[in-house]
């Protein structure tokens, strides 16, 4: 009895104490969600910038980080299970730095804190991981939809399926004489290879060849790169002066108008050429949309051979995830 450590506490104190404990346990738990968090905004990854849309577009290239989400929601569920040094959603973030930046691997490795060859991986891995996912769709429009969605700037061209064009990345020479004088561009002046794109009158790329050596000419490229199989009659195609494919297309062509040894063109000739050329520099402006990704701004290595496909097709592709249409004129007002 002359102990009391041995007799029952207070109910009332045992209440105030078991109170005081969770209390504590509240307020551990929302200081360790503040860390993380705090953590979080200053490692190098996606929520870092998700509540800027021009860090996001700098970055890579999609027009908000709610475009941006959009995108993750439709290629997430087709995730390979693999084991990770990043969140997927940040090695998603790796890849496209390095194609909207051009960044070195170097530099991905020190920004993500991971070890080179855990950039090279998963570079790769994405690389081949959206060529598959965004591959798997079906870019090619059906006639009666391109109709549906026409601008109003083609109702003179109103066949028109695809409008085509040619584009080149440059590349590092090969040591090999003849392998060199099959990648030389005479138009580029330098190794390169070439590509053909297609784009439907509302600006969605819908056709992306292979690319090939860079001294294929346009008539070759058209008839190695599938786009012949895709043509019927009854559509048209549009395109730039030097694709003398009347031979080949089983459709109409819209094309500028050559002189043939004449000193000038017909007036209407000329009317034409303009309008053809102004709707045509819709193919020029999503190659440009293209190239706005840095990666193709410096000469693609010959290590990169094996994975270029890859990486220029997602490019590509990209473009109709990423923005809004080539013309804003043509985004579709609220109704």
């Amino acid at each position: 009895m002359d102990h009391d450590y041995a007799s029952a506490p207070d109910p009332a104190v045992v209440d105030l104490a078991l109170d005081d404990n969770t209390s504590l346990r509240d307020e551990i738990l929302k200081l360790r969600e503040h860390v993380e968090k705090l953590t979080m905004n200053q490692r190098f990854g996606i929520h870092r910038f998700a509540a800027s849309d021009k860090d996001i577009r700098f970055f890579t290239r999609f027009a908000s980080y709610d475009v941006l989400m959009r995108f993750w929601a439709l290629i997430e569920p087709s995730l390979p299970y693999m084991t990770r040094s990043l969140q997927p959603i940040n090695e998603m973030f790796m890849f496209l730095n390095y194609l909207a930046l051009g960044s070195k691997q170097r530099d991905l490795a020190d920004r993500y804190g991971v070890h080179q060859s855990t950039v090279s991986r998963i570079i790769t891995t994405w690389s081949n991981f959206l060529y598959t996912v965004l591959g798997s769709v079906r870019i090619w429009i059906p006639e009666e939809k391109i109709r549906a969605h026409l601008p109003a700037e083609f109702k003179d061209y109103a066949d028109t399926t695809v409008i085509l064009d040619c584009t080149e990345l440059r590349c590092q020479c090969p040591s090999s004489l003849l392998l060199q004088s099959e990648m030389f561009s005479a138009y580029k002046s330098h190794c390169t290879l070439k590509g053909l794109l297609g784009v439907a009158p509302h600006g969605a790329v819908t056709f992306i060849s292979p690319l090939y050596a860079g001294s294929i000419s346009d008539k070759q490229i058209m008839r190695e790169s599938g786009i012949l199989s895709l043509l019927r009659p009854g559509m048209a195609i549009m395109v730039d002066r030097g694709f003398l494919v009347d031979d080949l297309v089983p459709c109409k062509i819209y094309r500028p108008a050559f002189l043939s040894g004449r000193s000038q063109m017909s007036a209407c000739e000329v009317r034409e050429t303009q309008a053809i050329a102004r709707l045509r520099v819709h193919v020029e402006r999503l190659i440009r949309r293209v190239k706005e990704h840095k990666f193709f701004d410096t000469e693609i290595p010959l290590r990169l051979f094996g994975n270029i496909n890859q990486l220029y097709t997602v490019a590509c592709l990209l473009t109709n995830y990423e923005n809004g249409p080539l013309v804003k004129a043509w985004a579709k007002k609220p109704e």
